[in-house]
């Protein structure tokens, strides 16, 4: 499935629009892996634990938006946009959205 942060895709035709699609991923974090990345942040590292969830969040996200535009006949998604929250008491959980249009494209 062709993916992108852009309206159209170079190259292709868009010849159906099928919906708007979402994808959301909320995962808790570990008390000492958030201490360990606070260490890391104050002596000017980088957080490594922050990162990888990050970006399994982010994976599951896309994974979930590739099905539901699965599930609309689409092969593609365009104008796809990605947040990033922190939610729960005291920031305790990251959460990744993203959004997009289903479309169906020809070459």
């Amino acid at each position: 499935m062709k993916l992108s942060t852009t309206p159209t895709l170079e190259g292709f035709s868009i010849t159906e629009y099928c919906g708007v699609v979402t994808g959301e991923a909320i995962l808790g974090i570990n008390i000492l892996r958030d201490f360990l990345a606070g260490v890391r942040d104050i002596v000017g590292g980088r957080s490594n634990a922050y990162e990888k969830e990050l970006r399994k969040a982010r994976e599951f996200a896309f994974q979930q938006l590739q099905e539901q535009a699965k599930e609309l006949g689409a092969n593609a998604v365009v104008g796809i946009d990605i947040d990033y929250e922190t939610v729960g008491k005291d920031g305790s959980m990251l959460m990744v959205s993203v959004s997009g249009t289903a479309v169906k494209v020809t070459l």
